[in-house]
């Protein structure tokens, strides 16, 4: 099949699937998300001592969960435990926890007073890492000042407080010393299959004025019915009929205008872009898995029940490619791998389901148990037991390894 419940399950507030673990699985971001992790250094420093902690590892726990409720990094954790894989962690292990001063600088200057704390207003496709990089703080200090759990979960219109940032830096400075020559400029309004360059083709301007007009990212991310500004133009295109690619219901639910935008977007991308072949996505996931230590049975049955190894599917949850990770599942899985994660590349993408199923199984009680987290969400079946449609799908993945065998 092509797409299954699980996107459903990954958009409910109370506990979207996957990134109950810790998962991110949308815009993509992550799939972006797209979407990249800034990771968070550790500072030290010779001429200052700092006392380390010592943890004893308990049942659920993770590196990141662990990172963030001690206010320090997964990869300052990782180097004072010399952790060859920050996901492999066992119950009862002792581990160091750094201390998460950081060291007074050698100036002979007076340090700057830290600048104060400001807030931010969670809009569709914001991450805690991109937070984190605009305002110029860390995911481990926004996470502890908003008690979010390790997952670093965070909804549309929710206020964050952003400690000791300053306030995020405005789209475009305007710091001209003589005189520019005034320019028009049109908007557009992005419909099914935009993508910039095509945007920019069509007005006679470049994508570099489109992305700093409009203070797109690096992956210049565009949206269903986003208005874009369009520099040096004279005239705008006449209005395109938007075709939906992606509904905004599946089984009964129906989901937030932002979201399904965002994977309106995130579709059109994959279809202009082009991706492998479903025989090409088996042959990775089968490869991906034996990798990274996982039956490749159980990664199969996944990607198979998930999309159908279609990595163009996404659901109206955002549930992005092969492995319907949503964006803030893919954050997660981003810090179980140790480096930024693009859902919306096929490769990428398999290695964040992957991932997240890696550390399920190593969590779970039993295979069955770890199966429904992945669809349901580990702290969902832990607290509530296995939902009707959870044990259906954990049963159709187990009827699906037997044929991967």
């Amino acid at each position: 099949m092509t797409q299954s419940a699980t996107g459903q399950q990954r958009a409910q507030a109370a506990a979207p699937s996957q990134a109950e673990l810790g998962r991110a699985l949308r815009r993509g971001t992550s799939a972006g998300a797209t979407l990249a992790l800034a990771a968070v250094a550790a500072v030290s420093s010779a001429a200052t001592a700092h006392a380390d902690e010592a943890y004893t590892v308990r049942q659920g726990d993770t590196v990141s969960h662990i990172a963030a409720r001690s206010g320090v990094s997964v990869q300052a954790i990782t180097r004072a435990n010399s952790l060859a894989d920050a996901s492999r962690i066992r119950v009862g292990q002792q581990l160091t926890i750094p201390s998460a001063s950081t060291p007074a600088p050698v100036a002979s200057a007076p340090a700057p007073a830290a600048p104060a704390s400001t807030t931010h207003a969670v809009v569709a496709g914001d991450t805690v890492s991109g937070i984190a990089k605009r305002y110029g703080t860390t995911v481990a200090a926004i996470v502890s000042a908003n008690s979010l759990d390790s997952r670093a979960l965070i909804r549309i219109g929710q206020s964050l407080t952003i400690p000791g940032a300053a306030a995020a830096a405005p789209a475009a400075a305007a710091t001209a010393t003589a005189p520019v020559a005034p320019t028009s400029t049109a908007t557009h309004t992005v419909v099914a299959g935009d993508t910039v360059s095509s945007v920019a083709k069509r007005h006679g301007t470049t994508v570099a004025a489109i992305v700093s007009a409009n203070s797109l990212d690096s992956r210049a991310l565009i949206r269903i019915g986003q208005t874009l500004a369009i520099p040096g133009t004279t005239a705008t295109s006449a209005p395109t009929t938007t075709t939906q690619l992606v509904g905004n219901t599946f089984a009964g639910r129906t989901y937030a205008d932002a979201v399904v935008s965002a994977a309106n977007a995130n579709k059109a991308t994959l279809l202009a872009a082009g991706v492998p072949s479903k025989a090409e996505m088996q042959s990775k996931v089968a490869a991906t898995a034996r990798e990274m230590g996982v039956d490749p049975a159980l990664a199969l049955a996944v990607a198979f029940q998930e999309s159908g190894f279609n990595h163009t599917a996404v659901s109206p949850a955002n549930a992005i490619g092969t492995m319907q990770v949503i964006p803030s599942s893919g954050e997660w899985a981003a810090q179980l791998v140790g480096r930024p994660i693009n859902l919306l590349d096929p490769n990428d993408n398999v290695v964040a389901g992957v991932a997240i199923l890696r550390a399920l199984v190593k969590n779970a009680d039993d295979l069955p148990t770890a199966i429904a987290g992945y669809y349901q969400g580990a702290s969902s079946v832990k607290r509530n037991g296995m939902y009707a449609d959870t044990r259906r799908y954990v049963a159709n993945i187990q009827t699906h390894m037997a044929r991967f065998r």
